[in-house]
């Protein structure tokens, strides 16, 4: 039996499980069937913990669904952080305002182009440096002591330091409602990352303690095993090169704008994960937590939830919901595959869609139209019980791999 709970202004469903309850920040027919049958599936896993916690951007991934929250007593399933470790977002608000910025955009969206590699692009040499942090080389150390698969990836993690990639990774210059003007970005752990979590997810696959499962995607590791130790020590160096990566990109457009605004100052980033691990205490237990396109949004966290490239982002201060696990959506959600979108939409239409923003138009990235995401606004809206809203921005330049 479905169960709608009041809570506040904001109906949560609650939906039984196998093992544990599904507890969704949206209505169940938002939800795809592959979506839903994988929610069931993390439901019923021996390890899952109190409930799954579905974000309003739920959409289905491998093995678990983006926008999922999933506790865990004991175990950890590599396949519900995503194979893009540690990808999330960062933003600074900057003192320039709408006025100060040109008519036309182009030269500052060419200059970031040139400053920060795109799609498979990389830089010459290494782009980070002792203004992005101290312990460089205590970081880059850890590299000896991973996987044996992700070492041949080393001069590669090196070159992709401070780099976008393609997809839905993005860097914008925002407007908030004020005319401040904002630096966003969106990446990952790029191809180190992948190569971490295609293996470790292949070596969970192979332990016999999943071989009943409903999805073998769903592989866990167990606490107190090599396994798992192991998994622990790539996944947070992982986390942890995403972490700086995004310094280090952000450093770069910052000095893009420095180049071309002289008096431009910044004020303190934002960073936060939507793709990682976190070990956290929930309802008296000591668990571990996988966001899969899902924030830390507890009690005065900020956090960044951005929408599509043509229609806004917002700015929010996590509200510590226990039931959520004190998380909140990472985004607006795909509403629909890239292939679909690719079939239904044309560069015409994301031309329409995207009027105002200097951004590529091209049929390249017609899979990120905004009308294949779900609308931000309503997102937002469905998540009021986890987060309050500190600014709303419009972006103004897109820079898409």
């Amino acid at each position: 039996m479905i169960t709608h709970l009041s809570l506040g202004d904001v109906n949560a469903t609650v939906i039984p499980g196998q093992n544990v309850d599904i507890r969704l920040w949206t209505r169940p027919d938002q939800v795809e069937e592959q979506a839903m049958r994988q929610l069931h599936n993390i439901a019923a896993l021996p390890w899952a913990f109190k409930h799954v916690a579905v974000m309003p951007d739920v959409h289905y991934g491998k093995g678990a669904t983006v926008g999922s929250v999933i506790a865990m007593r004991d175990a950890v399933s590599p396949a519900a952080v995503g194979v893009d470790i540690g990808c999330g977002m960062a933003a600074v608000r900057t003192s320039l305002h709408a006025n100060d910025l040109p008519d036309d955009l182009g030269r500052v969206r060419a200059e970031i182009e040139k400053a920060v590699p795109v799609g498979f692009g990389m830089h010459r040499a290494s782009a980070f440096d002792e203004r992005d942090a101290a312990d460089w080389t205590t970081f880059w150390r850890g590299f000896d002591s991973l996987a044996e698969g992700a070492k041949a990836e080393l001069d590669r993690a090196l070159h992709q330091m401070g780099t976008l990639g393609g997809g839905n990774h993005f860097i914008e210059v925002c407007l908030d409602t004020t005319g401040q003007v904002w630096v966003m970005l969106h990446s990952g752990s790029r191809g180190v990352g992948n190569v971490l979590a295609q293996h470790h997810i292949s070596v969970a696959k192979g332990l016999a303690h999943n071989a009943e499962l409903p999805d073998p995607d769903l592989a866990v590791f167990l606490a107190s095993t090599p396994e798992m130790a192991a998994y622990r020590h790539d996944l947070y160096w992982a986390q942890d090169y995403a972490r700086r990566n995004r310094a280090v990109m952000l450093r770069l457009v910052c000095g893009v704008l420095r180049d071309q605004f002289p008096q431009v100052t910044f004020e303190e980033p934002i960073s936060c994960h939507h793709n990682y691990v976190a070990e956290e205490t929930h309802f008296g237990e000591d668990v571990m937590v996988t966001r899969k396109g899902a924030i830390r949004a507890g009690q005065g966290d900020l956090g960044i939830i951005p929408g599509s490239m043509g229609t806004g982002s917002y700015i929010v201060r996590g509200l510590g919901n226990p039931d959520s696990f004190s998380s909140a959506s990472h985004g607006a959600g795909r509403r629909m595959s890239r292939t679909k979108a690719r079939k239904q939409f044309s560069a015409e239409d994301l031309a329409e869609q995207t009027k105002g923003v200097e951004c590529r138009k091209d049929s390249g990235v017609v899979d990120e139209i905004p009308a294949a995401y779900k609308d931000i606004d309503e997102v937002i809206a469905n998540q009021s019980d986890l987060v309050e809203v500190v600014a709303k921005l419009k972006q103004v330049v897109c820079v898409k791999g």
